[in-house]
């Protein structure tokens, strides 16, 4: 099945699937288990849309190419333009709320970081950002929101936005200094610790206050 943006009450979402913006190391605990140092800036790169499937129900992970690791992320749906934009811009631009995995191929990515190579080939082929639906943004606090994920029935991550090196509304800031955000992109916000290998088969569960998504690895 395609993946569209949608809203968990159902209703319409009219917005077309733009790129979809990562970041890199946005909770330190995580850096540390990769062995990798804490940013002083964000670090950004980007799926294209054809990264983008459904969440819930089920999803691939690629065969033959290593390690495929599950990071489990709040995600942000935008809705208005953003260029150069105040936090309060950003803020009013958020159209929804939700979770998804950025799906790394994690021995790609490690040859691919020790010959100084881009990370595109272990981040951004197609599949690898499950999405779900989006919660309304409207009461939700945005520096008070923690997710989990489960995998097989066994907690795998647990993150809060409070964690966050840079919080959400500084970093839509951030990136719209260096990208236009358009009305349909999507922001994945940064992963927690706890991140580890996908097998076919896995039964994941991804939660957050108001929002359950059920999944399994085809």
């Amino acid at each position: 099945m395609p993946y569209t943006h949608a809203f968990l009450d159902s209703a319409a979402c009219d917005l077309p699937l733009g790129k979809i913006v990562c970041v890199g190391r946005n909770y330190a605990a995580h850096a540390r288990e990769l062995g990798n140092a804490v940013p002083e800036t964000p670090i950004l790169f980007m799926k294209p849309a054809t990264a983008a499937v459904p969440l819930v129900g089920g999803f691939a992970i690629p065969a033959g190419r290593g390690e495929c690791h599950h990071e489990a992320e709040l995600t942000v749906l935008i809705g208005r333009t953003l260029r150069h934009a105040s936090e309060a811009e950003c803020h009013a631009a958020i159209a929804g709320i939700g979770l998804g995995l950025d799906l790394t191929l994690r021995d790609v990515q490690n040859e691919l970081k020790k010959k100084g190579h881009p990370w595109e080939v272990a981040k951004a082929f197609d599949g690898a950002a499950p999405l779900s639906a989006f919660l309304r943004p409207d009461g939700i606090a945005l520096d008070d929101l923690r997710f989990t994920l489960t995998v097989n029935g066994a907690l795998r991550q647990s993150g809060h936005s409070a964690d966050m090196i840079t919080p959400v509304l500084p970093l839509l800031a951030y990136i719209s200094t260096i990208f236009t955000l358009a009305p349909g992109d999507v922001v994945m916000t940064g992963t927690p610790e706890g991140v580890a290998a996908l097998q076919p088969g896995d039964v994941l569960a991804l939660e957050m206050r108001g929002l359950r998504v059920e999944s399994a690895v085809a």
